[in-house]
């Protein structure tokens, strides 16, 4: 089985350990792009450089036009602006809390994370 493979098959049972500062969201409605549909996207935490322009607070309070703003310098594969503006609400959503949880810190979001 090839790592694409396996990768895949871990996320179809919602098995997949990620690293620290890298959070995978599947989706429940895959992006089309082109002949390819992306059924998970991996969000890397956010360095500082990649903030800039973004208010913090309005990022905080799952602002739609600030994340759309930072998900495409964080994803894995790239989301296109466009991409961006149509996914689901429940997808936007979601990957909304996982961007927010990367700004609180290690020992509150490990407590979060056991509860």
């Amino acid at each position: 089985m090839t790592n694409k493979a396996t990768q895949e098959a871990a996320l179809a049972a919602n098995e997949t350990k990620t690293e620290e500062g890298v959070e995978v969201v599947t989706l429940d409605y895959p992006i089309k792009r082109g002949e390819t549909e992306i059924k998970s996207v991996s969000l890397r935490k956010p360095l500082a450089g990649q903030l800039r322009g973004i208010k913090l607070g309005e990022l905080l309070n799952l602002d739609v036009g600030s994340v759309q703003l930072l998900l495409p310098r964080i994803t894995a594969p790239t989301l296109l602006a466009h991409e961006v503006a149509q996914l689901d609400p429940a997808d936007l959503t979601e990957l909304s809390i996982k961007v927010a949880s990367f700004f609180a810190r290690k020992s509150i979001r490990a407590e979060y994370l056991t509860a």
